[in-house]
């Protein structure tokens, strides 16, 4: 495979910066899909901490809110023999990624660093194959919060919203009250980070296991299916005209904006109240979709490594994949990025209140079995079957499907593309 990166070996000798060893400074190319303002601040803080142990970033920024369009990128790149040197992947897709023969082994650092100590097991087994670490978790994001302007719930004399009752309740009431109850994207990845929140609500997290992690077919043509497409379909009466193609961050404003009482979003929508400066717990509120609190459906972002040649490349990428799971790389990206450390053990002071919950929540769940890959954010599932989900629910979502016609036509959906 022909190396992408032109590397710059600066000296033989050993030379000791702030402490850390370098033997050879390389150059990495970094893929990645953090364009947004918060996203940026984030991986920037990476790149900073790289290039002072002497190393160079190549930013690779492809934008695009999943990261469809990196992966894309990413598969061009690699077909034509020039992947980067590190590049944004996740879930299954390590994988697939680890079947080409292509992926870098990281247990010489993993293991010096106590990789296996520091991490939920949960989390180090997606990061492996066969046995051996293959990439890098960065943070973690909760998919299943709903995000809550109070004073619009105050104006409309609505309580927020912990059961499904009390949701068609409160909405029914914004609305009355001349504001928008939900502030939404129609995009086919919102529409599904929703639907996968009412599954596990509906049908809890063994159900969820069998329908969006297993793609069991029963599971996916069953009763409680149907229920959670009935759920989705009641909340599109309570969002705008205009949210079909609105991006997430504009569905943030709204709420922000005190245009829309709630948003159904991942924890990186606390970036765009945070850049707003307003204060959790008074501007606004951070709880989660309802009916899913003993739940935690997560998204790991992390970083595959590509085989190098050249001894500075590779160290790079040993100081890169070190960097990122140091504390003080955890606590200012995380906060920056409205994520939680994926490191254990993290001192809570520094986080805001809805990144203490979530926190609490990510080890509670854990141990009690409510921890689950988010099938929308590229977690559960291959994504031939992710695309299968994303086309029968957002064809649902924009049409007059019924729910059982829809559950039917999601198990056929994802058995042929298995």
């Amino acid at each position: 495979m022909r190396r992408n990166v032109v590397v710059s070996v600066l000296a033989l000798a050993l030379t000791v910066f702030m402490g850390v060893s370098v033997a050879a400074a390389g150059e990495v190319e970094v893929l990645h899909w953090w364009t947004s303002g918060g996203e940026a601040r984030s991986v920037a803080v990476l790149k900073d901490l790289l290039e002072k142990e002497g190393h160079t970033w190549k930013d690779f920024a492809v934008a695009g809110g999943g990261g469809d369009t990196a992966m894309t990128v990413l598969r061009s790149r690699a077909v034509a023999g020039n992947p980067p040197t590190a590049a944004q992947v996740k879930g299954p897709q390590i994988q697939q990624w680890g079947d080409e023969g292509v992926l870098a082994d990281l247990s010489g650092v993993a293991k010096a660093e106590k990789w296996d100590e520091i991490l939920p097991k949960v989390v180090a087994d997606v990061m492996k194959y066969k046995g051996k670490y293959v990439a890098v978790p960065v943070n973690v994001h909760r998919i299943n919060w709903m995000w809550v302007n109070p004073e619009v719930f105050r104006k409309a004399g609505a309580k927020v919203p912990n059961t499904w009752a009390e949701f068609e309740e409160a909405a029914g009431k914004i609305r009355a009250a001349g504001f928008i109850p939900v502030a939404f994207g129609g995009q086919d990845w919102q529409e599904s980070t929703v639907f996968e929140s009412i599954v596990i609500g509906v049908g809890g997290a063994d159900f969820y296991r069998k329908a969006m992690v297993q793609a069991d077919p029963a599971a996916l043509s069953s009763p409680t299916m149907v229920k959670a497409f009935e759920r989705l379909r009641s909340i599109k009466k309570y969002t705008d005209k205009n949210a079909p193609g609105r991006d997430w961050n504009l569905a943030t404003a709204m709420v922000i904006k005190g245009e829309a009482g709630m948003q159904f979003m991942g924890d990186w929508a606390k970036g765009e109240f945070t850049a707003a400066g307003k204060t959790p717990g008074v501007d606004y509120l951070a709880l989660p979709f309802p009916e899913t609190s003993e739940y935690f459906l997560f998204n790991v972002d992390s970083f595959i490594m590509f085989k190098q040649k050249d001894k500075g490349a590779r160290d790079a990428q040993d100081a890169m994949a070190r960097l990122i799971l140091q504390p003080k790389f955890q606590e200012v990206f995380n906060i920056n990025k409205g994520s939680i450390p994926v490191r254990l053990g993290m001192a809570r002071g520094p986080f805001d209140e809805p990144a203490q919950r979530s926190m609490s929540d990510f080890v509670a769940t854990a141990a009690s079995g409510g921890l689950v890959p988010s099938m929308a954010h590229e977690m559960a599932v291959f994504p031939e079957i992710r695309g299968a989900i994303f086309d029968v629910v957002t064809n649902f979502y924009n049409s007059d499907m019924s729910p059982a016609e829809a559950a039917k036509k999601l198990a056929a959906e994802v058995k042929a593309a298995r």
